[in-house]
């Protein structure tokens, strides 16, 4: 959120003012008391706050107080609001915009700036491209003061402001790269009254991959807004992402899973237009915890009617995928209460095959192709 961008970016000497974190109204009251005119500004991670009505400048208290009322609980782009900032009001004489974010398609880091920029930066860039400056960083060098001065130059920043131009960019590349950053925005920079440059929002975005090197990245995860089965996943190591269907999914290998997503939409046109339920990849380690974990966090979704197992046995073997089925099964005892289809191939499939005819579980189905098992876990879901 914006609050926690100012606190890395004033850990790492980004210029800028972070304001107060309000999560009531009488504590919007109480900031504003403090700070003198000032705006209030939803904490959501999403853009177009301003234009949702979630930014409100404030000139006495009873302002504020009355903002904070009105932004407090609002949605914006569905997320609630359920914290606003208090940030004292800045005399702006032009605004820019500055970022360094990962360039997928390009496989590279990539400056863009824009002393154009502001809250109409997507504007500036469909009317005036030119005005909006992209700059690749190569990743083996990256941003020392000679490459910030060519930033600067190249985005055509006002000379009075080029020395601080600079440091504000060398700042911004530490939040980038010691944070294990693929995204870090302001928007607007913003040049204030005396020639001052100062980051008057920020937006970054932390690789999860790096989360094993920053610790402290945890308490910037917004737990109240996390949806309760994902967050569940996450605390068992899962990859999980909740959808909106009825046919739980459980395979091993991201690109398997996708293709069962697939195969399942495909399968519940014939059963009343049913859907998947989520996304979730046990990896190559299906062990009955593993499977339990999976399986506790499906079963527990309301909106799950039936659950689609799609195992390819490869450095673990089918065999152990079953013993994980029946094992997992034996764990949740009585919360097991939805019909799972499970449709195993590849190493050992024939042991694993036999592990689950012999258990005979009266939840368990077993269906030999992926088509049919889809089609299967479609059918018992519209049931």
């Amino acid at each position: 959120m914006e609050f926690q961008a100012k606190e890395l970016f004033a850990k790492h000497g980004v210029p800028g003012t972070p304001g107060i974190v309000a999560n009531t109204p009488a504590e919007a009251r109480a900031a504003a008391e403090q700070l003198g005119v000032c705006v209030v500004k939803a904490q959501v991670k999403a853009g177009g706050r301003g234009k949702a009505g979630g930014v409100k400048l404030a000139k006495t208290p009873d302002e504020a107080e009355a903002h904070a009322t009105a932004i407090l609980g609002m949605e914006i782009k569905g997320l609630t609001v359920n914290r606003v900032l208090i940030a004292p009001a800045a005399s702006i004489e032009e605004e820019y915009y500055f970022s360094f974010l990962l360039d997928h398609a390009n496989r590279r880091y990539l400056c863009i700036a824009s002393v154009e920029g502001g809250v109409e930066i997507e504007e500036v860039a469909k009317t005036n491209p030119d005005a909006v400056k992209q700059i690749p960083i190569d990743a083996g060098l990256g941003v020392d003061e000679a490459k910030a001065r060519e930033i600067v130059a190249e985005a055509a920043f006002p000379e009075a402001l080029t020395e601080q131009a600079v440091q504000t960019v060398l700042a911004l590349w530490k939040v980038f790269v010691e944070e294990d950053a693929t995204l870090v925005e302001v928007n607007p920079l913003a040049r204030l009254a005396g020639d001052k440059l100062e980051a008057l929002d920020g937006k970054v975005s932390l690789d999860e991959n790096a989360e094993f090197r920053h610790p402290e990245h945890a308490e910037f995860e917004d737990k109240a807004a996390a949806d309760p089965l994902e967050a569940k996943a996450k605390e068992k190591g899962l990859n999980y992402v909740k959808l909106d269907g009825a046919v739980g999914i459980i395979g091993n290998g991201a690109g398997l899973v996708m293709s069962t997503l697939d195969v399942v939409a495909y399968a519940g046109e014939a059963h009343g237009g049913v859907k998947p339920a989520n996304f979730l990849d046990i990896g190559g380690g299906a062990s009955a915890q593993v499977m339990a974990d999976g399986l506790d966090v499906i079963l527990n979704d309301p909106q799950v009617k039936s659950v689609f197992v799609n195992v390819f046995g490869g450095i673990t073997s089918c065999d152990a995928v079953a013993n994980g089925i029946v094992g997992a099964l034996e764990i949740l005892g009585a919360e097991a209460s939805k019909p799972l289809v499970v449709r195993l191939d590849g190493n050992n499939v024939e042991e694993g095959r036999r592990i689950l005819a012999e258990a005979n579980h009266p939840l368990v189905t077993l269906v030999d192709t992926m088509d049919g098992a889809a089609d299967k876990a479609a059918e018992l879901a519209n049931a």
